[in-house]
């Protein structure tokens, strides 16, 4: 039988928890579409590929809000044409399904995308294509909601539905990326990254 590993705060560390805390707030503030792309490195975008192989999706994109907190930006995108959708695209967060996830914080898995009357046809417009299905999970890190992950499938891509499952997977990859993210931002604050 394996013993278990107990791991008991420093208190050394409890007077910095404040400033730590204040510190890791002022860094996520400076978080925005454009620069995301700074933290999504190799690591991150392998485990984002992975997870949209994993239940079969053509692509992702993390959906960030802009400084204004009017519209959701396209911050990483894995699909083949992410150069025509990433920092260009601006999804108004009173539209879409991907901005009533970012507003209510709950995951949604749509099949038949394309005629709910709540998606917004803003990006199949942009790129000529049209989205199948599409599963769209809150993205969070440092304890937050700060954005959405989405995957969907294309009419003329793998297309067809997403199983319930899918959704569980989706989330999965969602939470494990947001602690890279957290891992990143907190590692680079206390430039522990540059001793290891």
């Amino acid at each position: 039988m394996a013993s278990r590993l107990t791991i008991v705060p420093d208190e050394r560390f409890e007077t910095l928890a404040p400033m730590l805390a204040e510190r890791l707030s002022a860094v996520t503030a400076t978080i925005t579409p454009d620069n995301f792309a700074s933290l999504a490195d190799g690591l991150f975008l392998e485990v984002l590929r992975r997870g949209v192989e994993e239940v079969g999706g053509d692509e992702a994109t993390v959906w960030l809000p802009d400084l204004a907190g009017e519209h959701l930006v396209p911050a990483c995108n894995t699909g083949p044409r992410a150069g025509e959708l990433v920092g260009v695209l601006r999804q108004p967060l009173s539209s879409g399904l991907v901005s009533l996830v970012f507003a209510t914080e709950q995951p949604m898995l749509v099949n038949a995308a394309h005629s709910d009357p709540r998606h917004s046809p803003l990006v199949d417009r942009a790129l000529a294509q049209r989205t199948d299905a599409l599963i769209a999970v809150p993205f969070s890190f440092l304890r937050s909601g700060r954005g959405v992950l989405s995957c969907v499938r294309l009419a003329g891509g793998v297309g067809g539905q997403f199983a319930p499952e899918h959704l569980g997977r989706i989330q999965r990859t969602s939470v494990v990326l947001g602690r890279l993210v957290e891992h990143r931002i907190l590692s680079d604050t206390v430039a522990w990254s540059a001793h290891t």
